[in-house]
Protein backbone atom coordinates (compact mmCIF):
# COMPACT_ATOMS: atom_id res chain seq x y z
CA UNK A 1 0.00 0.00 0.00
CA UNK A 2 1.61 3.31 -0.84
CA UNK A 3 0.50 7.06 0.48
CA UNK A 4 -0.39 9.39 -2.58
CA UNK A 5 2.13 12.95 -2.39
CA UNK A 6 0.42 15.24 0.49
CA UNK A 7 -1.29 18.07 -0.82
CA UNK A 8 0.14 18.26 -4.41
CA UNK A 9 -3.66 18.43 -5.42
CA UNK A 10 -4.14 21.56 -3.01
CA UNK A 11 -1.20 23.24 -4.27
CA UNK A 12 -1.67 23.01 -7.94
CA UNK A 13 -4.85 24.18 -7.47
CA UNK A 14 -4.25 27.32 -5.78
CA UNK A 15 -1.36 27.82 -8.63
CA UNK A 16 -4.15 27.34 -11.09
CA UNK A 17 -6.24 29.99 -9.05
CA UNK A 18 -3.59 32.71 -8.52
CA UNK A 19 -3.11 32.05 -12.60
CA UNK A 20 -6.78 32.72 -13.28
CA UNK A 21 -6.59 35.94 -11.42
CA UNK A 22 -3.91 37.43 -13.30
CA UNK A 23 -4.90 36.28 -16.73
CA UNK A 24 -7.62 38.46 -17.03
CA UNK A 25 -5.92 42.00 -16.72
CA UNK A 26 -3.08 40.18 -18.47
CA UNK A 27 -4.90 39.69 -21.50
CA UNK A 28 -7.18 43.38 -21.30
CA UNK A 29 -3.52 44.87 -21.19
CA UNK A 30 -2.70 42.84 -24.35
CA UNK A 31 -5.15 42.56 -26.86
CA UNK A 32 -4.57 39.90 -29.71
CA UNK A 33 -1.47 38.14 -27.99
CA UNK A 34 -0.47 34.87 -29.28
CA UNK A 35 -1.31 32.22 -26.91
CA UNK A 36 2.65 31.18 -27.10
CA UNK A 37 3.54 33.93 -25.87
CA UNK A 38 1.25 34.42 -22.79
CA UNK A 39 2.49 30.97 -21.84
CA UNK A 40 5.99 32.09 -22.17
CA UNK A 41 4.95 35.10 -19.83
CA UNK A 42 3.18 33.19 -17.23
CA UNK A 43 5.53 30.07 -17.06
CA UNK A 44 3.44 27.13 -18.53
CA UNK A 45 2.43 25.45 -21.76
CA UNK A 46 0.19 26.29 -24.61
CA UNK A 47 -2.46 23.93 -23.71
CA UNK A 48 -2.50 24.91 -20.24
CA UNK A 49 -3.44 28.50 -21.14
CA UNK A 50 -6.11 26.90 -23.76
CA UNK A 51 -7.69 25.30 -20.76
CA UNK A 52 -7.47 28.34 -18.41
CA UNK A 53 -8.93 30.24 -21.25
CA UNK A 54 -11.95 27.70 -21.46
CA UNK A 55 -12.91 27.69 -17.69
CA UNK A 56 -12.90 31.78 -17.97
CA UNK A 57 -14.99 31.27 -20.96
CA UNK A 58 -17.82 29.83 -18.46
CA UNK A 59 -17.04 32.15 -15.31
CA UNK A 60 -18.81 35.88 -14.41
CA UNK A 61 -21.36 37.43 -11.87
CA UNK A 62 -23.53 35.50 -9.84
CA UNK A 63 -26.35 34.61 -12.15
CA UNK A 64 -24.05 33.86 -14.45
CA UNK A 65 -26.53 34.75 -17.69
CA UNK A 66 -25.19 35.22 -21.31
CA UNK A 67 -24.43 38.86 -20.50
CA UNK A 68 -22.19 38.47 -17.17
CA UNK A 69 -19.78 36.07 -18.16
CA UNK A 70 -16.30 36.37 -19.95
CA UNK A 71 -15.80 36.75 -23.23
CA UNK A 72 -13.31 36.29 -25.74
CA UNK A 73 -12.42 36.41 -29.63
CA UNK A 74 -9.31 34.13 -31.17
CA UNK A 75 -8.35 34.86 -34.31
CA UNK A 76 -5.98 31.99 -35.03
CA UNK A 77 -3.71 31.51 -32.25
CA UNK A 78 -4.40 34.96 -31.04
CA UNK A 79 -6.97 35.90 -28.19
CA UNK A 80 -8.40 39.40 -27.23
CA UNK A 81 -10.75 39.67 -24.30
CA UNK A 82 -14.13 41.77 -25.49
CA UNK A 83 -15.69 41.44 -22.48
CA UNK A 84 -14.52 41.21 -18.92
CA UNK A 85 -17.26 41.14 -16.67
CA UNK A 86 -16.45 44.18 -14.29
CA UNK A 87 -12.85 42.30 -13.37
CA UNK A 88 -11.18 45.42 -14.21
CA UNK A 89 -13.71 47.51 -11.76
CA UNK A 90 -12.15 48.24 -8.27
CA UNK A 91 -12.91 45.72 -5.99
CA UNK A 92 -15.60 47.21 -3.06
CA UNK A 93 -15.67 45.50 0.14
CA UNK A 94 -18.91 45.17 2.02
CA UNK A 95 -18.51 46.32 5.83
CA UNK A 96 -18.40 42.39 6.62
CA UNK A 97 -16.44 41.57 3.72
CA UNK A 98 -13.55 44.66 5.09
CA UNK A 99 -14.03 43.30 8.48
CA UNK A 100 -13.25 39.98 7.93
CA UNK A 101 -10.50 40.89 5.93
CA UNK A 102 -9.46 43.15 9.36
CA UNK A 103 -9.67 40.13 11.18
CA UNK A 104 -7.30 38.19 9.15
CA UNK A 105 -4.81 40.82 8.38
CA UNK A 106 -4.26 41.50 11.86
CA UNK A 107 -3.94 37.56 12.87
CA UNK A 108 -1.25 37.63 9.97
CA UNK A 109 0.35 40.57 12.09
CA UNK A 110 0.38 38.58 14.86
CA UNK A 111 1.91 35.46 13.55
CA UNK A 112 5.44 34.98 14.86
CA UNK A 113 8.09 34.67 11.44
CA UNK A 114 6.04 36.89 9.18
CA UNK A 115 8.23 38.16 6.83
CA UNK A 116 7.20 41.26 5.98
CA UNK A 117 5.18 42.41 8.75
CA UNK A 118 5.64 46.39 7.23
CA UNK A 119 3.54 44.91 3.87
CA UNK A 120 0.58 43.77 5.98
CA UNK A 121 0.68 46.55 8.19
CA UNK A 122 0.33 48.95 5.54
CA UNK A 123 -2.50 46.91 3.60
CA UNK A 124 -4.33 46.49 6.99
CA UNK A 125 -4.30 50.12 7.68
CA UNK A 126 -5.90 50.70 3.71
CA UNK A 127 -8.36 48.41 4.52
CA UNK A 128 -8.97 50.44 7.92
CA UNK A 129 -9.38 53.49 6.63
CA UNK A 130 -11.48 52.85 3.58
CA UNK A 131 -13.75 50.96 5.41
CA UNK A 132 -14.35 53.71 8.57
CA UNK A 133 -13.12 50.42 10.71
CA UNK A 134 -9.95 52.38 12.51
CA UNK A 135 -10.17 51.10 15.97
CA UNK A 136 -12.93 48.70 15.24
CA UNK A 137 -13.10 46.28 18.32
CA UNK A 138 -11.66 43.19 17.32
CA UNK A 139 -9.20 41.62 19.54
CA UNK A 140 -7.40 39.06 17.72
CA UNK A 141 -5.54 36.36 19.55
CA UNK A 142 -3.77 32.97 18.00
CA UNK A 143 -4.25 29.82 19.72
CA UNK A 144 -0.87 29.63 21.09
CA UNK A 145 -0.23 32.95 21.90
CA UNK A 146 0.94 33.55 25.83
CA UNK A 147 2.25 35.90 27.94
CA UNK A 148 5.52 34.19 27.60
CA UNK A 149 5.09 34.35 23.43
CA UNK A 150 4.71 37.87 23.69
CA UNK A 151 7.80 38.28 26.08
CA UNK A 152 9.77 36.00 23.58
CA UNK A 153 8.54 38.17 20.70
CA UNK A 154 9.54 41.07 22.33
CA UNK A 155 13.09 40.07 23.61
CA UNK A 156 13.89 38.79 19.74
CA UNK A 157 12.73 42.00 18.08
CA UNK A 158 15.01 43.88 21.16
CA UNK A 159 17.98 42.52 19.25
CA UNK A 160 19.74 41.48 22.21
CA UNK A 161 21.38 37.59 23.72
CA UNK A 162 18.82 35.65 25.74
CA UNK A 163 19.83 32.99 28.29
CA UNK A 164 17.18 30.68 28.28
CA UNK A 165 16.23 27.24 30.74
CA UNK A 166 15.01 24.53 28.09
CA UNK A 167 13.15 21.71 28.58
CA UNK A 168 14.33 18.16 26.17
CA UNK A 169 11.84 16.33 25.91
CA UNK A 170 13.28 13.75 23.69
CA UNK A 171 16.08 13.28 26.60
CA UNK A 172 13.89 14.23 29.63
CA UNK A 173 16.49 17.02 31.04
CA UNK A 174 16.48 20.61 31.39
CA UNK A 175 19.32 22.76 30.17
CA UNK A 176 20.46 26.47 30.77
CA UNK A 177 21.43 27.20 27.32
CA UNK A 178 22.97 31.16 25.55
CA UNK A 179 21.01 31.65 22.22
CA UNK A 180 21.69 34.35 20.17
CA UNK A 181 17.88 34.30 18.08
CA UNK A 182 16.93 34.68 14.62
CA UNK A 183 13.06 34.41 14.14
CA UNK A 184 9.85 33.52 15.66
CA UNK A 185 8.25 31.17 13.91
CA UNK A 186 3.98 29.56 14.52
CA UNK A 187 3.84 26.24 13.12
CA UNK A 188 1.20 23.71 14.17
CA UNK A 189 -0.50 26.06 16.24
CA UNK A 190 2.94 26.12 19.10
CA UNK A 191 5.34 28.64 18.74
CA UNK A 192 9.31 28.59 18.33
CA UNK A 193 12.23 30.59 19.22
CA UNK A 194 14.76 29.80 16.27
CA UNK A 195 18.50 31.00 17.50
CA UNK A 196 21.71 30.23 17.41
CA UNK A 197 22.59 27.58 19.99
CA UNK A 198 26.09 28.43 21.86
CA UNK A 199 26.05 25.65 23.63
CA UNK A 200 25.16 23.34 20.72
CA UNK A 201 27.33 25.49 18.21
CA UNK A 202 24.05 25.12 15.82
CA UNK A 203 20.78 26.91 14.84
CA UNK A 204 18.18 25.21 16.83
CA UNK A 205 14.43 25.44 17.59
CA UNK A 206 13.09 25.99 21.21
CA UNK A 207 9.59 25.31 21.83
CA UNK A 208 7.71 28.47 23.82
CA UNK A 209 6.30 26.61 26.05
CA UNK A 210 9.18 24.38 26.91
CA UNK A 211 11.10 27.41 28.22
CA UNK A 212 10.52 27.44 31.61
CA UNK A 213 13.02 30.90 32.54
CA UNK A 214 14.46 33.54 29.70
CA UNK A 215 16.86 36.17 30.68
CA UNK A 216 17.79 39.38 28.61
CA UNK A 217 21.23 40.26 28.37
CA UNK A 218 23.34 43.16 27.90
CA UNK A 219 25.20 42.28 24.56
CA UNK A 220 23.57 42.28 20.99
CA UNK A 221 22.94 38.78 19.67
CA UNK A 222 25.43 37.76 17.46
CA UNK A 223 24.37 35.12 14.63
CA UNK A 224 27.61 33.55 13.00
CA UNK A 225 28.10 33.55 8.87
CA UNK A 226 27.58 29.73 9.07
CA UNK A 227 24.06 30.23 11.16
CA UNK A 228 21.62 29.38 8.39
CA UNK A 229 17.40 29.12 8.96
CA UNK A 230 15.95 25.74 8.66
CA UNK A 231 13.41 25.06 5.71
CA UNK A 232 9.99 24.39 7.70
CA UNK A 233 7.63 23.71 4.22
CA UNK A 234 7.14 20.24 5.48
CA UNK A 235 7.39 21.06 8.91
CA UNK A 236 8.92 20.72 11.97
CA UNK A 237 10.08 17.41 12.54
CA UNK A 238 12.51 16.34 8.79
CA UNK A 239 13.01 12.50 8.96
CA UNK A 240 16.44 11.30 7.65
CA UNK A 241 18.28 8.10 6.95
CA UNK A 242 20.94 8.41 10.02
CA UNK A 243 17.45 9.24 12.66
CA UNK A 244 16.69 5.42 14.21
CA UNK A 245 13.72 3.66 12.11
CA UNK A 246 11.13 2.03 14.03
CA UNK A 247 8.33 -0.93 13.12
CA UNK A 248 5.05 -1.45 14.76
CA UNK A 249 2.18 -3.55 13.93
CA UNK A 250 -1.11 -1.20 14.43
CA UNK A 251 -4.92 -2.23 14.66
CA UNK A 252 -7.67 -0.18 13.08
CA UNK A 253 -7.97 2.58 16.21
CA UNK A 254 -4.08 3.46 15.77
CA UNK A 255 -4.03 4.58 12.04
CA UNK A 256 -4.29 8.23 12.78
CA UNK A 257 -0.28 7.54 13.23
CA UNK A 258 0.08 7.27 9.76
CA UNK A 259 -1.84 10.62 9.11
CA UNK A 260 -0.24 12.60 12.10
CA UNK A 261 3.36 11.38 11.86
CA UNK A 262 5.43 11.38 9.06
CA UNK A 263 5.93 7.31 8.00
CA UNK A 264 8.48 6.12 5.47
CA UNK A 265 6.43 2.94 4.57
CA UNK A 266 2.95 1.37 5.41
CA UNK A 267 1.55 -1.97 4.68
CA UNK A 268 -1.26 -4.19 5.15
CA UNK A 269 -0.91 -6.94 7.31
CA UNK A 270 -2.93 -9.48 8.98
CA UNK A 271 -6.94 -8.66 8.96
CA UNK A 272 -7.20 -4.96 9.47
CA UNK A 273 -3.36 -4.57 10.66
CA UNK A 274 -1.00 -2.32 9.32
CA UNK A 275 2.69 -2.41 9.23
CA UNK A 276 4.14 0.99 9.75
CA UNK A 277 7.53 2.33 9.59
CA UNK A 278 8.70 5.33 10.43
CA UNK A 279 11.86 7.81 11.69
CA UNK A 280 12.31 8.83 15.33
CA UNK A 281 14.32 11.39 17.07
CA UNK A 282 15.57 8.79 19.31
CA UNK A 283 14.44 5.56 21.18
CA UNK A 284 13.44 7.41 24.38
CA UNK A 285 11.34 9.30 22.62
CA UNK A 286 9.51 6.11 20.83
CA UNK A 287 9.26 4.42 24.09
CA UNK A 288 7.21 7.04 25.66
CA UNK A 289 5.08 7.34 22.44
CA UNK A 290 4.33 3.52 21.88
CA UNK A 291 3.73 3.81 25.72
CA UNK A 292 0.96 6.21 25.12
CA UNK A 293 -0.86 3.98 22.73
CA UNK A 294 -3.34 1.80 23.04
CA UNK A 295 -3.38 -2.26 23.45
CA UNK A 296 -3.62 -2.29 19.53
CA UNK A 297 0.03 -1.31 19.18
CA UNK A 298 2.80 -4.20 19.52
CA UNK A 299 6.75 -2.94 18.86
CA UNK A 300 8.13 -5.19 15.70
CA UNK A 301 11.51 -3.46 15.53
CA UNK A 302 13.86 -2.98 16.71
CA UNK A 303 14.29 -5.55 19.27
CA UNK A 304 15.65 -2.95 22.05
CA UNK A 305 12.85 -0.55 21.73
CA UNK A 306 10.42 -3.59 22.37
CA UNK A 307 12.84 -4.47 25.71
CA UNK A 308 12.76 -1.24 26.52
CA UNK A 309 9.29 -0.77 26.68
CA UNK A 310 8.60 -4.73 27.80
CA UNK A 311 10.48 -3.42 31.10
CA UNK A 312 8.97 -0.02 31.75
CA UNK A 313 5.30 -1.47 31.26
CA UNK A 314 6.41 -4.12 33.66
CA UNK A 315 7.86 -1.65 36.49
CA UNK A 316 4.65 0.05 36.07
CA UNK A 317 2.53 -2.99 36.30
CA UNK A 318 4.48 -4.03 39.86
CA UNK A 319 4.08 -0.01 41.11
CA UNK A 320 0.22 -0.42 40.32
CA UNK A 321 0.47 -4.08 42.27
CA UNK A 322 -1.57 -4.24 45.36
CA UNK A 323 0.74 -5.62 48.11
CA UNK A 324 -0.76 -8.49 50.64
CA UNK A 325 -1.59 -7.22 54.23
CA UNK A 326 0.33 -8.80 56.65
CA UNK A 327 -1.03 -10.47 59.70
CA UNK A 328 -2.62 -8.59 62.09
CA UNK A 329 -0.75 -9.61 65.62
CA UNK A 330 -3.79 -11.00 68.00
CA UNK A 331 -3.38 -8.82 70.89
CA UNK A 332 -2.19 -11.00 74.22
CA UNK A 333 -4.40 -12.79 76.28
CA UNK A 334 -5.42 -10.40 79.75
CA UNK A 335 -5.72 -12.27 83.32
CA UNK A 336 -8.43 -10.17 84.59
CA UNK A 337 -7.35 -10.78 88.17
CA UNK A 338 -4.29 -9.42 87.66
CA UNK A 339 -5.03 -6.35 85.41
CA UNK A 340 -5.35 -3.01 86.35
CA UNK A 341 -8.65 -2.15 87.56
CA UNK A 342 -10.32 0.10 84.47
CA UNK A 343 -8.31 -1.57 81.77
CA UNK A 344 -10.53 -1.11 78.70
CA UNK A 345 -9.34 -4.50 77.14
CA UNK A 346 -10.83 -6.36 80.41
CA UNK A 347 -13.63 -4.69 80.79
CA UNK A 348 -14.38 -5.20 76.95
CA UNK A 349 -14.19 -9.07 77.67
CA UNK A 350 -15.90 -9.10 81.26
CA UNK A 351 -19.10 -7.01 80.65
Amino acid sequence: MTRPAARSGSRASADRLARLLNLVPYLLARPGIEIAEAAGDLGVTERQIREDLELLWVCGLPGYGPGDLIDMAFDGDRVTITYDAGIDRPLRLTPDEALALVVALRMLAETPGVANREAVERALAKIEDAGDLVGAPVAVRLPGDTPRVEALRAAVEGGKALRITYYTAARDETTERVIDPLRMLMVGGRAYVEAWCRRAEAVRLFRADRIDAVTELDEPATVPPQAVPHDLTEGIFRPSADLPLITLRIGRGERWITEYYPCERVEAGDGDQWLVSLRVTDLGWARRFVLGLGPEVTVVAPVELAEQVRATAAAALEAYAVPTPAAVPRPPEVDPERAPSGDPAVAGRTQ
